[in-house]
């Protein structure tokens, strides 16, 4: 995505009814993306001039035109708005993973496609528990009245509701797996063995896999006066057993359990000894395990064998003004995670009374943080299931096109030279984001290097490029954020090889994660003077995410820019208390100020009865002030369209407060991670910007963030005419916020074709590599 730059105001980015902002007809698109014709009809050739969806007016989910009301009477309140106002953040964030869960029930996905969706709303409970229901648990403990969150519900009326709504949602999550994905499985061939049904020579062949690849390997302990309650790592597989000695008079019930190690396989391919067998047999590890536990104690009674697991808090704790040596300290906080206090328990179900007392009373649970099962415990193992080699239930492969001005990497800086460039990925490849680092690193003109690492692939081309820029000589700075939760091992071990390379690493500002996603070059051009080039992206520096997350990565050699950039890394590498920015609107000084500012300038261009339009793109939506500033916008007029994908605390829809807002989530193939905004400033040019931050307290507040502005014209247009205008179409994989805080799908007129935003993207991105080859 590029175009020429041109400096002059002749060129404006059209504003959203499709005309220049100068009164002018919006000029053509040029970057060749059509729209996905009607079925049978094939997509317009990779130059033609696009027909896009109206942006100005988007109809709601029942095709009605999207008409402003006026509210120019002020609320005047002290406290703000009414609770009612505010939806809860832990609630909301359940009701995103919801709408994952309804992609895995959704028979419109690919068979396997539809087990990794389920797989993923284990892997997002996990963490919410781990962080979100442990951070309320600590201030239950703490006796803290009110969690000061957004809608003022106290932590003990948080967790109870928490407790109500995961309930629902696993009992749902594991009826689709047993009553939908199983027999959908098991009718493409590809079954799970009950140790009950096992053939004969399944037995023989599961029995002999234990015996050479398991029994070795585990160790059972034993829970009794002598042998005290062992220490269970978080999240990791146990057996509980309960047995009994046949030798005495009277039942004298035992208990003992068995850990399983991470390194074991959690689901098992049986080798089936009749080969003209069509189906894969596959068996879970704990059912291997329950079958045979009687060989780890020999001459006793086996009663039961449960399965489960415990989740701990694992958020860490540092005082980093306390902390010598922070790399350090946060090891050590790592080694004292698995140490963490226990925050829930799954078991499956059946176990009986006395092992279930006994498992909550050694860890401290209470019953409402306990989840009887009725399926395999963490179904986030199903993931090596949706790894299989059956192409026919998947996605289509899409391979991500390198079509861009940057696909030549020795020609990078010169085209930058003269253009700004703007990928979309994973529709765009992230192979140019790669080799501008990598170029910079080989290029004997370039004399520093300057670039933010938040979370990297486990083999980092980017890091491989630091350190050979570090070794030709060049000036290397990487600003590593230790405290990137999960990733925190991860990036010690980066930290510690750009170190050991002569890298300069430093942590970034105390008390602030640095989350923007930065890389400056400094380069001495032909006629001797140097010049600044810069990548700005909303996403990580990690090709592998960058497969399956969409992000925009904008590069630029514009001297404010870069100027910006350049005043951003010395304040976090030196002594600066309020940096001067004259484009980046930048965390912790500028950002939420001027978020506001752009929603009240609006707020008052439509009190003033002059168009205003408010389009913004992101993650999550928990700023109390700027969803406060919304509020004041709708009720003054102002056409507000949010596309959030996961939490958002703002309530649409409320008559004489936010009912010129709409809200809607996308939850697709791809995970949604953009964040852009659109304000229409009428009587000058839009303002559309991208960048690193949500709108939420952290990001604004607790993080060092970067957005960015987007001044090339054409690049502009596509994002108003492209990238909102799409997702606000988006009919099939779109869902829409209500009042209520339900989420509906989009409901479409008869006629009307379905229409995905990520599908249309990817359409693009192929018909643009075959329009180049």
């Amino acid at each position: 995505m590029a175009s020429p730059r041109k400096r002059s105001a002749t060129t404006s980015a059209p504003s959203p009814d499709g005309t220049a902002a100068d009164g002018a007809p919006a000029r053509p698109r040029t970057r060749g993306i059509a729209k996905p014709a009607a079925p049978g009809k094939p997509l317009a050739p990779a130059g033609a001039t696009p027909t896009p969806p109206p942006p100005s007016a988007p109809a709601d989910g029942n095709g009605a035109v999207f008409e402003p009301h006026n509210h120019p009477a002020p609320i005047r309140r002290s406290d703000g708005f009414a609770r009612s106002a505010y939806f809860n953040r832990e609630l909301s964030w359940l009701a995103f993973n919801r709408r994952v869960l309804e992609q895995a029930q959704n028979g419109r996905h690919p068979l396997l496609e539809r087990v990794r969706f389920l797989a993923i709303v284990s892997s997002n409970l996990d963490e919410f528990f781990e962080i979100r229901v442990a951070g309320l648990i600590q201030q239950v403990d703490n006796d803290v009245a009110a969690s000061g969150g957004i809608d003022n519900i106290g932590p003990r009326e948080q967790l109870r509701r928490i407790h109500s709504v995961v309930a629902s949602l696993v009992e749902d999550q594991y009826r689709c797996w047993r009553e939908s994905l199983l027999p959908a499985l098991a009718e493409e061939g590809i079954t799970f063995a009950n140790p009950a049904n096992l053939s004969a020579s399944e037995l023989a062949w599961v029995r002999t896999y234990f015996e050479e690849q398991i029994f070795p390997v585990l160790t059972p302990l034993a829970i009794d006066q002598s042998h005290p309650f062992p220490q269970l790592g978080n999240k990791t597989l146990n057996l509980v057993v309960s047995l009994d000695d046949p030798a005495t008079e009277h039942i004298d019930r035992h208990f003992a359990i068995l850990p399983v190690p991470r390194v074991l396989p959690r689901i098992i391919a049986i080798d089936s000894a009749e080969p003209e067998r069509r189906e894969r047999r596959f068996i879970f590890l704990s059912d291997i395990i329950k079958l045979c536990a009687a060989d780890f104690f020999p001459g006793y009674a086996i009663h039961g064998a449960h399965a489960f697991r415990v989740t701990r808090n694992s958020d860490l704790y540092i005082d980093e003004e306390e902390a010598e040596n922070l790399l350090k300290r946060i090891e050590e906080e790592l080694r004292n995670l698995r140490r963490g206090a226990a925050v829930r328990l799954e078991i499956e179900d059946g176990v009986d009374d006395q092992i279930f007392a006994t498992l909550c009373d050694h860890l401290s649970l209470s019953h409402e943080y306990v989840f009887r099962l009725d399926g395999p415990i963490n179904l986030l193992r199903l993931t090596a299931l949706a790894d299989i080699d059956r192409p026919d239930l998947k996605y289509p492969p899409f391979q991500p096109v390198n079509v861009s001005p940057l696909r030549e990497p020795a020609l990078i800086f010169d085209t930058l030279r003269d253009r700004d460039v703007l990928l979309h990925h994973p529709y765009d490849s992230f192979q140019p984001v790669v080799d501008f680092v990598e170029q910079a690193a080989r290029d004997p003109r370039v004399l520093a290097i300057k670039q933010t690492l938040y979370r990297t692939s486990g083999d980092s081309p980017f890091v491989r490029a630091l350190i050979e820029a570090s070794r030709n000589g060049k000036q290397v700075t990487a600003l590593v954020e230790l405290k990137a939760r999960f990733d925190e091992a991860n990036n010690i071990q980066w930290a510690r090889q750009l170190e050991e390379a002569g890298v300069h690493v430093v942590y970034g500002l105390v008390g602030h994660k640095t989350h923007c996603k930065v890389a400056l070059v400094v380069r001495r051009e032909p006629d001797g003077r140097l010049r600044r080039y810069a990548h700005l992206g909303t996403g990580n520096y990690n090709p592998r995410t960058a497969r399956i997350y969409t992000d925009l990565s904008c590069f630029t050699s514009r001297d404010d820019l870069t100027a910006d950039a350049s005043a951003l890394f010395n304040a976090l590498t030196g002594f600066g208390r309020a940096p001067e920015f004259q484009r980046l609107l930048v965390a912790p000084y500028t950002l939420h100020r001027r978020i506001v500012e752009l929603i009240r300038r609006e707020t008052e261009h439509a009190a003033a009865g002059r168009p205003a339009r408010i389009m913004a793109k992101m993650n999550s939506l928990v700023d109390q002030a700027v969803i406060d500033a919304l509020y004041e916008a709708s009720r003054a007029g102002v056409q507000v369209d949010l596309v959030v994908r996961g939490v958002c605390c703002l309530v649409p829809g409320l008559p004489g407060l936010s009912e010129n807002i709409r809200v809607r989530s996308i939850v697709g193939r791809f995970l949604e991670h953009v964040r852009a905004f659109y304000f229409h400033n009428d009587g000058g040019e839009p303002e559309i910007y991208a960048g690193s931050a949500d709108w939420m307290p952290r990001n604004f507040f607790r993080r060092i963030e970067v957005v960015f502005p987007l001044l090339d014209p054409a690049l502009r247009r596509w994002v108003v005419d492209e990238l909102f205008a799409s997702e606000l179409q988006d009919n099939e994989s779109a869902r829409v916020l209500t009042a209520s805080g339900g989420y509906l799908p989009v409901v479409r007129a008869d006629d009307a074709p379905a229409f995905s935003a990520q599908h249309y993207f990817a359409a693009a991105a192929a018909q643009r590599a075959q329009a180049l080859a």
